[in-house]
């Protein structure tokens, strides 16, 4: 069956979006059902010392010190929330927008709840809050990350035949018999755990999930990273730039590394002949690099 053509696709979405504007209109969630300016007997030309001497007007008819009637005292309720609208001038001009422009439903309701709550929330806890998040579903994408990639691990021969090794290793190359089925899924549970510690660096771009690596505890230690940063940089530029020292193996590593494009498991997983002739080689350098891109292209066409 063929989808709907676009027109017909869009439909009921305006459809929604006018039931919304008809039967709950931007405008009332400001004052209900009511006008603000007629709750108050004043117009919308209204300058902010008519407004307020019109409410002090109303608030001593129908405040409930001066009347107990409940019906008066549910009017006070109306012009004080009318009085906190008006007398904001910010307010008082979404208000406004909201009235001429009713069929703007989502965008007048965001402008209502902007004004309103907006300048009572701390940044800090908007802040603190979004990094919180953030960090929990960065820290669930990764643990369930880790757990397919284990998963998939464990359907391999490689770890099958891990696990029976240890298996045959811890009972000395004898299966007994005579143990109890409680004792032997305990050992297998065991067994189980240490070929998935063994086997983890054999996972391909996935890490086991750690805390430190969360944008929230990276955020918290920020100032320590920078500085950290700066004071590598400054012994760097001392050491090879000024005194113009021989690179050591762990900074020549770094620089081999950088020139190559390669992610840090990808690097970790070269045998260490390989890494010792690309540290050699000085990729860092730029006619070195050059010529070693042109000797892989080379042995990759011998190889087609």
């Amino acid at each position: 069956m063929d989808p709907p053509p676009a027109q017909f696709r869009w439909r009921p979405i305006l459809a929604v979006v006018l039931i919304l504007a008809t039967i709950c209109p931007s405008m009332a969630i400001y004052c209900d059902e009511d006008d603000c300016y007629d709750l108050l007997g004043v117009t919308q030309s209204a300058n902010s010392s008519e407004i307020k001497k019109a409410y002090y007007k109303l608030s001593l008819k129908h405040h409930p010190d001066k009347n107990p009637d409940p019906e008066s005292r549910k009017i006070f309720v109306k012009i004080a929330n009318a009085y906190e609208i008006l007398k904001d001038e910010a307010t008082r001009e979404k208000y406004d927008y909201a009235i001429a422009h009713p069929e703007e439903v989502f965008y007048n309701t965001a402008q209502y709840y902007r004004a309103y709550y907006g300048h009572k929330t701390d940044p800090r806890a908007v802040l603190v809050g979004l990094l919180l998040i953030l960090s929990g579903f960065q820290y669930l994408n990764q643990t369930t990350r880790y757990n397919q990639a284990v998963a998939m691990v464990k359907k391999t021969p490689a770890y099958k035949n891990k696990l029976r090794a240890l298996e045959l290793e811890r009972s000395g190359g004898i299966t007994n018999k005579k143990k109890g089925q409680k004792n032997k899924d305990r050992k297998v549970e065991e067994d189980l755990s240490k070929v998935e510690e063994e086997l983890d660096l054999q996972i391909t771009g996935t890490e086991r999930p750690s805390i430190w690596k969360l944008i929230g505890v990276r955020f918290i230690l920020l100032p320590y990273t920078l500085g950290k940063l700066l004071l590598w940089s400054g012994c760097w530029f001392w050491t090879y730039k000024v005194k113009k020292c021989p690179y050591s193996w762990d900074d020549a590593s770094y620089l081999t590394q950088r020139s190559l494009g390669l992610p840090d498991d990808r690097w970790r997983g070269i045998d260490e002949a390989s890494k010792e002739d690309l540290v050699l080689r000085c990729l860092w350098k730029k006619a070195n690099m050059e010529s070693y891109m042109t000797e892989m292209r080379k042995e990759s066409k011998r190889r087609r």
